[in-house]
């Protein structure tokens, strides 16, 4: 009986605004600490849903930082698999961690990803006081003496942040990639107060997490991997133009618990569309150093599938996993 008079209940509020909000306050996970990229996703989108009328109520947001995204994964699996009410943040950190086994034997398709709005350019940051001016600097002090630059990043070892320099090494012809120093910590916002405190000579991770950083004048953006330079940030110069041929963005997206209805994961790509149309998210990617990347439901699965695959590939081609 009670759930035929919910059914009916969440059966009128989509007849009564023709959006399909929710009766139920939604929830998003960040699995990290606030401040970082997950966090952003998900008070950014959360407000936005609320703001422009996709739920009926705010979002809440629970940070659960450990095991570079693993502890909410396997949160979600093994306690939330059925809660429809339940949103997760992940960026191409996520897609990493799985491709490479790094969640305890946890697999992609235990979740459903339901889209992405949002690329966050992958960039290398140096404190303000650094002697590195460029991304040459940086690799020609590495060939020198690997253990002279020690990079912090919000992904674990062997993840997306992780590879970013290893990527840009790589193109310079550097291949002992293992003498690398790498500290990942839970989050970008970790990450940056590594190397702005003096403890490591870069920090690798995206550009949201450091904008309030770069505006205050306390780090250098020395390389933006994206293709062309950031619209807002046009002064910081690419990899590519670098001559370095590297291009790593973060897509900023969500999964959802993979027992829920079909319905409901369409319900959820719908309001994810919405967000991504509104002035309110363009507003907030322009702020945020965020380029347009739109994916929603199954071709979003779908991207996300394949992109396992290369980053599979390309993790083995690194030496990361065997």
């Amino acid at each position: 009986m009670k759930h035929h008079f919910f059914k009916a209940l969440i059966t009128s509020a989509v007849l009564a605004t023709g959006s399909g909000t929710a009766v139920t306050a939604a929830e998003c996970i960040a699995p990290a600490n606030p401040g970082g990229g997950w966090d952003f996703t998900c008070r950014q989108i959360g407000k936005i849903m609320f703001d422009i009328g996709a739920v009926d109520q705010p979002v809440q947001v629970t940070n659960m930082a450990g095991a570079g995204g693993g502890l909410a994964f396997s949160h979600v699996v093994n306690e939330q698999n059925d809660n429809a009410d339940l949103i997760i943040a992940a960026s191409s950190a996520t897609t990493t961690r799985l491709a490479q086994n790094a969640y305890a034997g946890m697999t992609a398709d235990q979740v459903r990803f339901v889209g992405a709005i949002g690329a966050d350019p992958g960039v290398i940051v140096v404190g303000k006081d650094s002697p590195i001016q460029n991304l040459t600097d940086m690799v020609d002090m590495i060939k020198a003496d690997p253990s002279s630059v020690a990079f912090a990043g919000g992904s674990a070892v062997g993840g997306f942040d992780h590879m970013k320099p290893l990527m840009i090494l790589q193109k310079a012809g550097f291949t002992d990639i293992k003498s690398i120093k790498y500290i990942g910590v839970d989050g970008g916002a970790d990450a940056i107060t590594q190397t702005v405190g003096g403890f490591t000579q870069a920090m690798t991770g995206d550009m949201s997490e450091v904008v309030g950083f770069v505006k205050s004048g306390e780090v250098r953006v020395i390389a933006v991997l994206t293709e062309e330079r950031v619209p807002g940030f046009e002064d910081i110069p690419t990899a590519k133009e670098q001559g370095f041929d590297v291009v790593a963005v973060n897509w900023r997206g969500l999964y959802v618990p993979k027992g829920i209805s079909d319905e409901k994961f369409e319900e959820w790509a719908g309001k994810l569309q919405q967000v991504a149309d509104s002035d309110e998210w363009k507003a907030a990617m322009e702020a945020n150093g965020l380029a347009p990347f739109t994916k929603v439901g199954g071709d979003f699965q779908s991207y996300v599938d394949g992109l396992i695959a290369d980053i599979n590939t390309m993790s083995k081609e690194l030496g990361v996993i065997q």
